[in-house]
């Protein structure tokens, strides 16, 4: 794992904004997407090319974030519900916005399992991270710093280039 400058213990989260050297997405913007396993898995995202609609969100500041979205842009892949608060994967969005009858939607593509889960208690430090602030919200956007240490906290994930 190549992580230089990344010092456990800095208040603001783990690290200033651009000092870790994984480069994992640098230059695209990152989100988290919430999805209960039991509706739709990191497995069912992964199935059939890996391609799928990412729709039916409902909340007006989850679907700001959701038309912010711009191609190539990477998501963690998030499973929520009782057992399973853990990033599992990444996805990557391969078609922005578009009207679906639902409310709108956007089409993302696995691009690979995380090597090791990520459970929300070991992202608790991260004071600027939406989806500590806003847990209510599906889709929330990932500051670099705070995506960078959630890849070193799980060893990156599968097609990273690690």
């Amino acid at each position: 794992m190549r992580v230089v400058g990344w010092r456990l213990g800095y208040r603001s989260g783990w690290g200033r904004r651009g000092s870790s050297k994984i480069e994992m997405g640098k230059g695209k913007k990152k989100f988290l997407l919430k999805t209960e396993p039991s509706e739709w898995s990191w497995e069912d995202q992964a199935a059939n090319g890996g391609i799928s609609k990412w729709d039916g969100v409902k909340n007006k500041q989850a679907q700001k974030y959701l038309k912010s979205m711009s191609l190539n842009d990477l998501c963690f892949f998030y499973h929520s519900g009782s057992k399973a608060r853990r990033i599992v994967g990444v996805v990557s969005v391969v078609r922005e916005w578009y009207s679906d009858g639902d409310g709108g939607a956007v089409d993302v593509k696995a691009i690979g399992e995380m090597r090791r889960p990520v459970d929300l208690k070991e992202m608790k430090h991260f004071n600027d991270f939406a989806l500590l602030r806003q847990p209510r919200l599906s889709v929330v956007p990932v500051p670099d710093h705070i995506w960078d240490n959630i890849c070193a906290l799980g060893d990156g994930y599968h097609g990273d280039a690690l």
